[in-house]
């Protein structure tokens, strides 16, 4: 039930909040109007975080530091941290311009790799079978506090600051670590985030089974205002022999009786009931149409009869109400959004049982077709993660002059690393289905002009990938914009 569609749809809503909320490390500004110990603390706290940039291999962000080759070991190479301190913007624009004391570090750095990797904090990690975020944080933060903030030669050096001071010396290392554990932080939003979007499609297939269960309770109220019209002091001859076809009507007494949906019922302890007034105004707005009139005026009635009866139903009187649209939005956050697919595949459900004997087993539509499109939203949303600043410059190479990259819309830079992480890492899907689907949710989701503006983009980002030879699918002129087949 939950198709490709909805997926992207949903992957897109949470790469678009997620990266949106996401610092990977808060870097501390220098403070203003500094003590001695202060100025002195943030210059021990920049050199930090380059010294574990230089520590792993990696070049700092600054034309003074000239840090002599460093031979590091593979477990340390290997380790995030100073791969995701060197890429951090704040940080690369602060160390640009601030590099006064990390000279006196600079000829000290392989001397401070052959201490770690002969300490006991690094023997413990890399003995680890697998290293996890959680893991390679830790392990720059005992490093910080345990050797770096007690090796005399690190205090000897920094004296050639004329601020120095213990205290700053010890208050600089410390925000370092602070810095450190904020980013460790961010993993779990990672694991919270691919949670979330588990979450988020099978509330999809609960919008899916609650609209049938709906009919169930909008089938009660019927009855029940039928027994209420007996009961009356002054009951009409209507009130005492009324029309039961809707009362009675085959489809919503299957669906009374189905496993599914009494299954649903119950684990959630799901019921329509508490929408105040909801129950009353579709009931209402149903007798009150051409289509209740055309039901109870037949000749008569059968399985195919009262299935269509309900399709019609929540096609063109349930799906367009407001009042039904603010019961969704009290039930859950995500059923709005989810509405015009999963009642798509509602109305397609009812359309293939009613094609059905009344007396066939009839199923409704699983939660995913198989395992691999189970699988494809997490693996998509960790593909355009973990790739993001690559496909990301990718995009940035075909922005016109005319544009400021950083005034481009936020979710039209989604959309395109979402479609670019499709592209290169789903082999069995067609380039011209991956460009179609994120140019419609563009057009859906972001700016009048993002569909356009995406299309040029990502045709540019393909094209120079097939020419690169690391696209690893095929791609032609032929199967560029205006194509669009079907998955």
């Amino acid at each position: 039930m939950i198709n490709r569609i909805l997926i992207r749809i949903k992957v897109v809503q949470l790469l678009y909040s997620y990266l949106l909320s996401l610092s990977e490390f808060k870097i501390d500004a220098a403070p203003e109007n500094a003590t001695r110990d202060r100025r002195f603390a943030y210059a021990v706290y920049l050199d930090m975080l380059m010294l574990i940039q230089a520590l792993s291999g990696l070049r700092i962000n600054n034309p003074q530091a000239v840090v002599p080759a460093v031979d590091v070991n593979k477990y340390i190479k290997a380790n995030r941290v100073g791969k995701a301190l060197a890429d951090n913007p704040d940080l690369k624009q602060i160390t640009f311009k601030n590099c006064a004391d990390f000279a006196a570090l600079a000829p000290m750095v392989q001397a401070l790799s052959d201490k770690i990797t002969a300490s006991e904090a690094f023997a413990e990690y890399s003995r680890r079978r697998s290293r996890s975020l959680d893991d390679d944080v830790r392990f720059w933060t005992v490093v910080l506090e345990t050797i770096i903030l007690k090796d005399a030669e690190v205090n000897h050096a920094l004296r050639a600051n004329p601020d120095f001071s213990l205290t700053g010396l010890h208050h600089g290392i410390m925000a370092a670590v602070d810095t450190l554990k904020a980013y460790n932080s961010t993993s779990s939003a990672y694991f919270g985030a691919i949670s979330e979007l588990q979450r988020s499609l099978q509330k999809s297939y609960e919008l899916y089974l609650s609209i049938f269960a709906l009919v169930v309770e909008l089938t009660n109220e019927q009855i029940d205002r039928i027994e209420a019209a007996k009961g009356k002091y002054l009951a009409t001859a209507e009130d005492l022999n009324p029309n039961m076809r809707l009362a009675k009507n085959s489809f919503a007494a299957f669906l009374r009786d189905n496993e599914v949906v009494n299954k649903f019922i119950d684990d959630n302890k799901f019921s329509w009931i508490n929408s105040p007034g909801l129950l009353k105004q579709l009931l209402d707005n149903i007798l009150a149409s051409d289509t209740y009139a055309e039901y109870i005026n037949a000749p008569a009635t059968d399985w195919r009869s009262d299935c269509e009866f309900w399709r019609t139903v929540i096609r063109n009187i349930v799906i367009p109400s407001d009042e039904f649209a603010d019961a969704l939005e009290a039930k859950s956050i995500y059923w709005n959004d989810d509405l015009d697919t999963v009642g798509t595949f509602v109305l397609k459900t009812i359309r293939k049982f009613s094609l059905a004997a009344e007396d066939e087993p009839m199923e409704f539509l699983p939660p995913f077709k198989d395992h691999e499109d189970e699988q494809f939203g997490i693996d998509l949303f960790k593909a355009a993660i973990d790739n993001r600043e690559v496909y990301r410059s990718y995009i940035d190479r075909f922005i016109s002059r005319d544009w400021d990259p950083d005034r481009l819309a936020f979710m039209d830079i989604v959309i395109m690393i979402a479609a670019i992480a499709e592209i290169l890492n789903f082999p069995t899907i067609p380039v011209p289905v991956s460009l179609n689907e994120y140019i419609e949710i563009a057009n859906n989701y972001s700016t009048p002009r993002s569909g356009a503006f995406i299309n040029g983009i990502l045709y540019s980002v393909v094209k120079m990938l097939a020419e690169d030879g690391s696209l690893g699918k095929p791609f032609t002129i032929a199967t560029q914009r205006g194509d669009n087949p079907q998955e």
